[in-house]
């Protein structure tokens, strides 16, 4: 090789270095998720705008370590031991709330934000909302409390129903309070209702058997990663049954459901963007309260009522957020 040439050779190297240096030490962050990446395109980009918010861009000066549970609980936890073994900055873990202590066990060396439908407090991540105190905070929805408007909403759409449906996973940490929520909004309203339970997509046509077989003319569906990373196929059978449902999240109306009420999902997930990138700027975890939502939404499939043959209330119409035609 010539000198010229060599000088040249390491030259390119040497301007080369700093980059890979550079890229060496952008700090990690940890995602782990219970759903898919086909269900939640939307909402990694609501993360990355949180993040950008704080001053961070992926690629640029922090790389972003995905892990997808697909819809299966149970890879969980082996996904958040390969996110450990990276040595991240910070964790989130978004639709996990069905190994959620477990997980923040596994996770405890590290800071970690949350977006949870559960309360902190009873579910140990928190000592209190305002001052988390340990190594966890992040974005709660406390969706239990979201039972009682979810059911009066349905029996404003479809009338007085004898029965109605209530579908959750049993397996989820927050299966239990909203069990209970519902059951309490259910009695003041004077309403029977019937729970089905769902672990898994593949126990959602069971399920489905139950609710026709219950005589169910309305249905609420729990907040669950698992049925929102299975929507199409709960909307699906829900049309063919032809039974009015209620969910949680605006994804479902947006799929074809008809009907959602409950807090911006995309926004838990911007604001967790935020606090993962304070927390990389030197935030502590322990001294960032837990953010709830200040605002829900009601959603309607306006196209989805006509296929049930349901006329929606001139002023439930009104008083809706967004109507989808």
């Amino acid at each position: 090789m010539r000198r010229r040439e060599f000088i040249t050779l390491l030259g390119g190297t040497a301007a080369a270095w700093p980059m890979l240096a550079y890229a060496q030490q952008r700090p990690i962050v940890g995602f782990l998720s219970g759903r898919s990446l086909a269900s939640d395109a939307h909402l990694v980009q609501a993360f990355r705008d949180g993040l950008g918010e704080a001053g961070y861009a992926e690629g640029r000066n922090v790389t972003i370590e995905f892990r997808w549970a697909e819809g299966r609980p149970q890879r969980l936890n082996a996904l958040a031991s390969e996110l450990v073994a990276r040595k991240p900055a910070v964790i989130f873990a978004g639709a996990v709330d069905v190994r959620i202590r477990s997980l923040n066990r596994e996770l405890s060396a590290f800071p970690v934000v949350v977006a949870t439908g559960g309360d902190p407090i009873s579910l140990g991540l928190a000592a209190s909302l305002g001052r988390p105190g340990g190594h966890t905070t992040g974005a709660t929805v406390i969706s239990a409390t979201l039972w009682p408007k979810r059911l009066e909403l349905l029996r404003e759409l479809i009338g007085q129903a004898e029965v109605v449906a209530v579908l959750v996973n049993p397996d989820n940490a927050t299966a239990d309070p909203a069990t209970k929520g519902v059951e309490a909004a259910a009695k003041n309203l004077g309403q029977q209702i019937i729970l089905v339970s769902a672990e898994g997509e593949n126990e959602f046509d069971a399920a489905f058997v139950k609710i026709a077989g219950g005589r169910a003319k309305g249905l609420l569906v729990a907040d669950d990663a698992i049925f929102q990373n299975g929507r199409e196929k709960l909307i699906a059978l829900a049309r063919r049954q032809a039974i009015p449902a209620i969910y949680g999240r605006r994804e479902f109306p947006a799929s074809g459901g008809l009907m959602s009420y409950g807090a911006s999902t995309a926004d838990q997930y911007r604001q967790s963007g935020l606090y993962v990138g304070r927390i990389l700027a030197g935030a502590k975890p322990a001294e960032l309260p837990f953010l709830q939502p200040t605002k829900f939404e009601t959603v309607i499939n306006l196209k989805t009522a006509k296929v049930l043959g349901i006329t929606v209330p001139k002023l439930l119409l009104t008083a809706a957020d967004e109507v989808i035609e």
